[in-house]
Parts: C-alpha cells; structure tokens; sequence
C-alpha cells in the first residue's frame, strides 16, 4: 500500500499568498507593539488608544502576537505541520464563532470556510 504524498519543496501558490498575508500582519503587529511599548515606557497615555489596553502591557500582548504571527508565516513557507495545525485551529474557531454569531453566510464566514477547506486539502505538503 503506497500513499501519494507530495513533495515539501513544491509550495502551493495559496499556501505562499496566506503566508506573505500573515507574514504582513505580524510585521504591522509588531511595529504596533512595539510603539506602544515605547508610548508605556515614557508613561505617556494617548486618549482613546485601547489596543490590547494600551501602554506597557498592550504593546507587550501585541508584540507576542505579532512574534507569533510572524513564526507562523515562516512555518508556512517552509511547510512546517506545526504551522499549518496551528493555522486550521485558528481558522476553525474563527467559522465556529462565526456559526454561533450566525453570520456563517457572510462574506468574511464564506473565506473561513474556504480558506479552512483549502488548508485541508493542501495538507499533503507539509512534513
């Protein structure tokens, strides 16, 4: 009995446009977290700023995130498994809250679908 499995040097095109997308995300993030460190450290609060509480402890949370994010754009391009398990999880919670909020069938719910379609079925490129 012999399974078909791709290669892991052959990237498919989607997997590398949601990788440079996420990889995007988590350089905004981390340029974010980072300003809002600097906005903490000098004890400066900026009125109506409450991303992730704002100051020391919102540019911390956001730079993690971002760190995150970033870790997993590299694991997708490289085709790691960690990185795509970690990407169908998120996009499952993503359509599952999505199906409790009801709005499963807008177009934000119909992408999560999809994306979280493709991811499966691409998932023979990963090692």
């Amino acid at each position: 009995m012999s399974a078909t499995v791709q290669s892991p040097g052959n990237l498919p095109i989607g997997v590398a446009i949601i990788a440079v997308l996420i990889g995007i995300f988590g350089f905004i993030y981390l340029i974010a977290g980072v300003l809002l460190l600097a906005v903490g450290v000098i004890g400066y609060t900026i009125p109506g700023l409450a991303v992730f509480g704002g100051g020391l402890v919102g540019g911390l949370l956001l730079s993690i995130l971002a760190i995150i994010l970033l870790a997993v754009a590299f694991g997708l391009w490289d085709q790691e498994l960690w990185a795509l398990v970690l990407s169908i999880i998120v996009v499952g919670i993503l359509v599952v809250g999505d199906i409790f909020r009801g709005a499963l069938l807008t177009l934000s719910g119909i992408i999560l679908v999809l994306l979280l379609i493709y991811l499966l079925a691409v998932h023979r490129h990963f090692i």
